[in-house]
């Protein structure tokens, strides 16, 4: 389908979350690319909360959908919090009279009306058609019944829902912006559908007619999931002589793994946006991340800012094919955010999530109660900036350094190493720094180990790996003299002192 947008103005798009969870990385894909479709046509965004579902709703459902949204860089024109008087409100529970004055329309021209079925007759039906090898529909049993049956069901208590009728053997046909030409037959959409509950409350299909006709919505572009709704959609604007507008579904995101849909049984994989951030993951990165989950552009390039991703991006290059969750692609993406991050950016990045305490190791620093915090997490960000794909392994750092002399160590990676060539390596350093110590004059590890390897003879990796071992625990410590900053005299002192015990 070919980029015939670019001609258009006034594009208003919508991305309409339900509160009855936390954003998810499924949300986050579909409010992502209504924000770059937005920003490239010069168009406007919406934000609309769909919470008709009372009983799903769930405390600060709404909440975390608004700020993991920021936290992301997605942001919006119109909304709760930026209300436009000629489209609001924006929450679907104020809009009641705006939805039951559309639906009282299409019960006056007859094209819609009153079902009193009962849900165990609706059970019953179903069983037939199931029985009978039918697919499930419903059978239109009140459709054109007089005012007397209808008069006789009330009087036994019964409260309607309202229905749609469908025309016979019709099509439902859209050029969708993603997949293409798309159709539907009304005879195999499950026959008519509810518009409007029995206790007056719409349908989503309903409602979300209503409030994208409204609020002039252009194009809408969400989840594959949503495909079968379209016809439905359709069917309600065609019924209140209405034009719809462009539809695009997006790829949906799958585990590579089972080569399904990614849901919260995939344990292995964090759903919700808010873990991201609490594991440290960069909000830029999960940004660029996203926006390769069903679309990329021209080129090899990966690694891109939000201002690139909005220039670039084209919605014919959306994907009709399956979007697969590739965990150490997002951790390299996000390990070279970190890599471009200026030091005290970093800096203040780890020390936000530990002022948030929302996760076991932000709560870990948070007792450590060290007296420069923030000097500490600098130079263990200067010293892991290029190796860590996460802020988390910041943190884990930071408590492995300050409890190091409560950590275990495994001392026998010092055994493929001469004990005595070893321990003196070890006791050199411990005098070198005694001296240090006792003259009060300023550290230099470079000079003291260049003196360790004068005095003992020991260069290179016999020199370096039992220093690493005994200061880090693993003998693979590149940046050993920084890592050294960390540390007060006496724990240098005790850590050889503890090596050369272990030994």
């Amino acid at each position: 389908m070919s980029d015939n947008l670019k001609s258009r103005r006034n594009v208003r798009v919508r991305y309409a979350p339900s509160p009855t969870g936390f954003l998810h990385i499924g949300n986050a894909q579909s409010a992502l690319f209504n924000y770059l479709f937005a920003r490239h046509y010069n168009g406007t965004m919406v934000l609309r909360i769909e919470d008709t579902d009372v009983k799903r709703n769930v405390p600060h459902g709404e909440d975390s959908q608004i700020d993991n949204l920021h936290w992301l860089g997605i942001d919006w024109d119109e909304g709760p919090d930026k209300p436009n008087p000629k489209y609001a409100p924006y929450h679907q529970t104020e809009r009641q009279d705006l939805y039951h004055k559309y639906i009282m329309q299409l019960l006056d021209q007859g094209l819609a009306y009153k079902d009193y079925a009962t849900e165990d007759e609706l059970t019953e039906m179903r069983e037939t058609q199931r029985e009978n090898g039918d697919a499930p529909h419903y059978d239109g049993r009140w459709y054109g019944r007089s005012e007397a049956d209808q008069l006789e069901a009330e009087a036994k208590g019964l409260k309607p829902s309202i229905r749609l009728h469908l025309p016979e053997n019709h099509v439902y046909a859209w050029d969708d912006i993603i997949k293409g030409h798309v159709a539907f037959n009304s005879d195999n959409m499950g026959g008519d559908f509810i518009i409007e509950k029995s206790n007056g409350m719409p349908t989503y299909n309903f409602a979300v007619v209503v409030d994208d006709y409204l609020m002039d919505i252009t194009d809408v572009l969400r989840g594959d999931d949503h495909i079968a709704n379209t016809p439905k959609q359709i069917a309600v604007y065609e019924a209140l002589g209405i034009e719809h507008p462009n539809f695009g579904h997006i790829t949906l995101i799958y585990n590579p793994k089972t080569r399904k849909k990614l849901s919260k049984r995939d344990k292995e994989t964090l759903q919700f946006i808010s873990q991201y951030k609490n594991q440290g993951y960069l909000s830029e990165a999960i940004f660029n991340f996203i926006a390769f989950l069903g679309w990329s552009p021209v080129g090899e390039k990966e690694i891109f800012s939000r201002d690139e991703l909005i220039k670039l991006y084209d919605p014919t290059r959306m994907s009709k094919s399956p979007a697969y969750f590739d965990q150490s692609k997002l951790d390299w993406t996000n390990a070279e955010y970190i890599k471009k991050l200026d030091l005290d950016d970093m800096t203040d990045r780890v020390l936000e999530l530990v002022s948030e305490g929302q996760s076991d190791l932000a709560k870990q620093v948070q007792g450590l109660q060290l007296l420069d915090l923030r000097g500490f997490t600098w130079q263990v960000c200067k010293i892991y900036q290029s190796e860590v794909h996460q802020l988390s392994q910041i943190m884990e750092k930071i408590v492995w350094y300050t409890n190091i002399l409560n950590e275990h160590i495994d001392y026998n990676q010092l055994n493929r190493f001469d004990r005595d060539e070893t321990v003196s390596v070890l006791r050199s350093f411990r005098n070198q720094v005694q001296v240090l110590q006792n003259e009060g004059v300023a550290r230099d590890f470079n000079q003291v180990i260049q003196a360790v390897s004068i005095d003992t003879g020991v260069k290179g990796r016999n020199l370096y790996f039992p220093l690493n071992v005994a200061f880090t625990g693993v003998q693979s410590a590149p940046q050993i003299d920084e890592i050294l900053h960390l540390y007060a005299t006496n724990t240098i002192i005790a850590l050889l002192n503890k090596a050369i015990t272990e030994m």
